[in-house]
């Protein structure tokens, strides 16, 4: 392991980590890891997480889903870290009967069940499509969960993740100030050599790999270059996401300015860095190898 990032900011408690890189599969690794992780969640994480986007997002992931799933008929599927379980109702509406897992289930909509961990999770196996939308670089150990969430599936099962892209182009240039860093919530930082290497040793062979997910990568470029710019991260994204107000409205207002002009730069830096597969997210759908 090598040191990558000597410095990263916790927007929220202003304490400070550090990135370490496995100099063979470039697997990122956030030092130290708290031992108790609940003090770095609560309201201000989990409140309007996906903001103004949150009914594109839905959409974009249900479109995975179908793609990825287009030979079998809706089955049961499990959404680990599921959130307000917004892509939970949409696939519920879709024929599939469905299971979230979330830590604090207070937020779990009505009519979705949604348990606390994924050991309550096993009594429930087999699904037919397991998710985890940026929720493995949250996990403790995450080999360990693909390994148990491999077990979890029918044979002919599919596994979706997103997760940050620690080697995209966005995080290469942006460094400590990347929005999609967030230590120490993200005690991971995958690549996808580092994905492949971990679903592999799951049992998991990759099928499809998307390098974009647009709310994610045109906000990451904005924020991002708003971190490097102004002397308080992540005002813009706690404007979008409805997160209690930190500095001045007239700094707010700035932020919103600037973002503004930022916006066509960034849609066009998401698209050119998608097409390069160096992107800031992505998105990898797996199956049982063999």
């Amino acid at each position: 392991m090598r040191e990558a990032i000597a410095e990263v900011q916790d927007p929220q408690t202003g304490e400070t980590f550090r990135i370490l890189r496995c100099v063979r599969c470039r697997l990122g690794i956030t030092m130290p890891s708290p031992g108790d992780l609940e003090p770095y969640y609560g309201e201000r994480y989990y409140g309007g997480r996906h903001g103004i986007t949150r009914r594109y997002c839905t959409w974009r992931r249900m479109r995975v889903l179908k793609r990825v799933t287009r030979d079998a008929l809706p089955g049961s599927l499990v959404d680990i870290g599921c959130g307000e379980g917004s892509f939970l109702l949409e696939a519920r509406q879709a024929g599939w009967t469905v299971l979230g897992t979330e830590i604090n289930t207070a937020n779990a909509p009505p009519g979705v069940e949604v348990l606390g961990s994924l050991d309550e999770l096993k009594a429930r196996a087999p699904f037919g499509c397991i998710t985890l939308w940026h929720s493995l670089e949250h996990l403790r150990n995450p080999g360990e969960a693909l390994a148990d969430l491999a077990g979890m599936l029918v044979p002919t099962g599919t596994l979706i993740l997103a997760v940050p892209d620690s080697r995209g182009w966005q995080a290469r240039l942006f460094g400590r100030h990347w929005l999609h860093l967030d230590a120490p919530r993200h005690l991971y930082h995958f690549t996808l050599d580092s994905l492949r290497a971990a679903l592999d040793r799951a049992g998991l062979e990759v099928t499809r790999v998307w390098h974009q997910e647009a709310e994610y990568d045109v906000l990451g470029w904005i924020q991002s270059t708003l971190n490097a710019m102004m002397p308080r991260p992540n005002i813009l994204f706690d404007a979008l996401t409805g997160r209690p107000r930190r500095v001045s409205r007239p700094y707010v207002v700035a932020n919103i300015l600037l973002a503004g002009l930022l916006f066509l730069p960034a849609t066009a830096a998401t698209a050119v860095s998608a097409w390069a597969r160096q992107g800031g997210t992505l998105v990898i759908a797996s199956r049982l190898r063999g």
